[in-house]
């Protein structure tokens, strides 16, 4: 079971940004792949959607938290660009049909049947040629307890997303171990999956 938004309201209702305000550094570098309007999946405080505005994407971000979504929106107003921040629920969001040019996933993750709901949503919502970026933990990570949720139902595989985004080109699918440093929350060596895979 995934934490409700009263739990993200509380931690991001803290002073500061609980994962900091600078781009999640896998988004960072695949960010060239990415086209307007690209979708940012629990965006929490807007740390990344703030920064694609920032390289000139028109970018909708979404979450389930009021409090990220209102941090969200204060951010951007900060760096001077626009993110068209809601509260959504992605168990009963639409993410619409051949709509995104880009879609962003970071460590968003979800309980399987929510999961394999945004995937599906994902696969519709893609326009042609769009691209997926994502970056989730691994059950190896929690062996490194640096981030992330507790329970591996929740975590992600290789196979896992050949399977459920099956239709996609990957271009990146791979796990490695590397430093993340994000905030108070993700911060030491960590298990992730990183991808890229594009719509036909």
């Amino acid at each position: 079971m995934s934490p409700g938004p009263s739990m993200w309201d509380a931690r991001y209702g803290e002073e500061g940004f609980a994962y900091g305000t600078a781009p999640n550094d896998f988004l960072a570098k695949a960010a060239h792949h990415l086209s307007s309007p690209v979708l940012c999946l629990a965006s929490g405080e807007g740390r990344n959607a703030v920064w694609l505005a920032r390289q000139g994407l028109e970018v909708h971000g979404v979450d389930s938290s009021a409090v990220g979504v209102e941090k969200t929106r204060r951010l951007a107003a900060e760096h001077g660009v626009t993110v068209q921040a809601e509260v959504a629920d992605l168990a009963t969001w639409d993410l619409g049909e051949a709509r995104w040019g880009g879609i962003v996933a970071i460590f968003a993750h979800l309980p399987p049947p929510i999961r394999s709901k945004v995937h599906a949503g994902i696969l519709r919502a893609l326009r042609p040629g769009g691209v997926l970026v994502m970056e989730k933990y691994t059950p190896r990570q929690l062996a490194f307890g640096t981030g992330g949720p507790p329970a591996e139902a929740m975590l992600y595989t290789e196979e896992l997303v050949r399977t459920e985004l099956a239709g996609l080109e990957f271009e990146r699918l791979e796990e490695v171990e590397r430093t993340v440093a994000e905030g108070r929350f993700h911060n030491g060596r960590a298990a992730v999956l990183q991808v890229v895979a594009r719509k036909p």
